[in-house]
């Protein structure tokens, strides 16, 4: 995808690569771009990138659901206790 080409050459060995490097980076790209600047780059992916797209979105909103449940229930059990 063109945007993370551009995005990688501009922060090549400015960043150290961690999550939260990756995080304040998508964070502040999202930042500047409105809806019809999003839906533009959606079209824009070929199938593959797409299909990327759609099952990392999956993937980390499951992981997301799981955490905040798996949270809630030790949340849950620790009340009990106290």
């Amino acid at each position: 995808m063109k945007l993370i080409d551009e995005i990688y050459e501009m922060y090549r060995g400015k960043i150290r690569g961690t999550q939260e490097d990756f995080d304040i980076i998508a964070f502040t790209i999202l930042e500047e771009l409105d809806r019809e600047e999003l839906l533009s780059m959606v079209r824009d992916m070929t199938q593959d990138e797409l299909s990327y797209f759609i099952r990392l979105y999956i993937v980390e909103t499951l992981k997301g659901k799981m955490d905040q449940q798996e949270n809630q229930v030790q949340k849950d059990e620790s009340s009990l206790y106290h």
